[in-house]
């Protein structure tokens, strides 16, 4: 099925966490789509390397150095925008893989800071300019972890939970305007850095999440999902959609191939 084309009114695309991985990948893919897209991160180097890529491809992109969690710097962020078509909130992340019993509080407030705050600045600091474009989108990444609990998970489980609940009641208070609200739940996706930033920069640690696994998701597919939904026809809410690799059952049932 064809993609719909963006009016003009709606053709802004604003992704955060668009410095790596499946936040990079649905800027390029919505920039293939025909929005012009706001890329955000913190590491300004990146995302201005992939903003000049994205020009040179014959897209349009804008690179905007912010942090989520910071709120002043979120409304001055706003401030630029009168109208803008999609906000995909993909900033988040994990930290640590320790049980309850010894979790870091540190990394538990960190997780919850950037995949709900975060996510709470950014939407309700730019939920005005998606309305007035008459044809808004907010997309909100979370993760199978927002759907189903696993042992060593509960600090990243509990704060995708949270994004999970954020999407799901935004939904209901603001039906009736022209906005959207998606929910995309990937399961495991392989990229360069998620599980390397889980496990404190341990390699190996990071490299057998994976192990024996032939085909986890890439965030190409994710972002190719993103879209998809993304250039559905206005009237058409993808509420909720799932992803998992084949060999991934749950959470906890996972194919290797060992």
């Amino acid at each position: 099925m064809a993609t719909a084309a963006p009016s003009a009114a709606a053709r802004i695309a604003v992704v955060t966490g668009a410095s790596s991985g499946i936040g990079a990948a649905t800027a390029r893919q919505l920039a293939a789509a025909g929005y012009r897209v706001v890329l955000t991160a913190r590491r300004k180097d990146r995302i201005e390397a992939l903003a000049e890529e994205i020009d040179a491809g014959g897209g349009q992109a804008t690179a905007y150095a912010l942090d989520v969690t910071d709120r002043a710097a979120v409304n001055e962020f706003a401030t630029a925008f009168r109208t803008i078509g999609v906000l995909v909130n993909n900033a988040g992340g994990a930290l640590g893989a320790d049980p309850v019993a010894t979790g870091d509080p540190a990394d538990w407030r960190s997780m919850y800071e950037t995949n709900v705050i975060g996510t709470l600045h950014v939407t309700q600091a730019l939920l005005p300019a998606l309305t007035a474009s008459g044809d808004g989108t907010v997309v909100v990444v979370s993760s199978t972890a927002g759907h189903g609990t696993y042992e060593g998970g509960a600090g990243y489980v509990a704060a995708k939970h949270g994004a999970h609940v954020l999407a799901e009641t935004l939904r209901l208070e603001i039906v009736g305007t022209p906005v959207r609200v998606i929910e995309i739940a990937p399961g495991m996706v392989k990229t360069d850095g998620f599980a390397l930033t889980r496990f404190g920069g341990d390699a190996e640690k990071a490299a057998g999440v994976y192990e024996g696994v032939a085909e986890p998701l890439t965030a190409d597919d994710v972002a190719d999902t993103i879209t998809w939904a993304v250039t559905r026809p206005s009237h058409v809410n993808v509420d909720l959609l799932v992803l998992r690799p084949r060999a991934q059952a749950s959470n906890t049932k996972v194919h290797r191939e060992l």
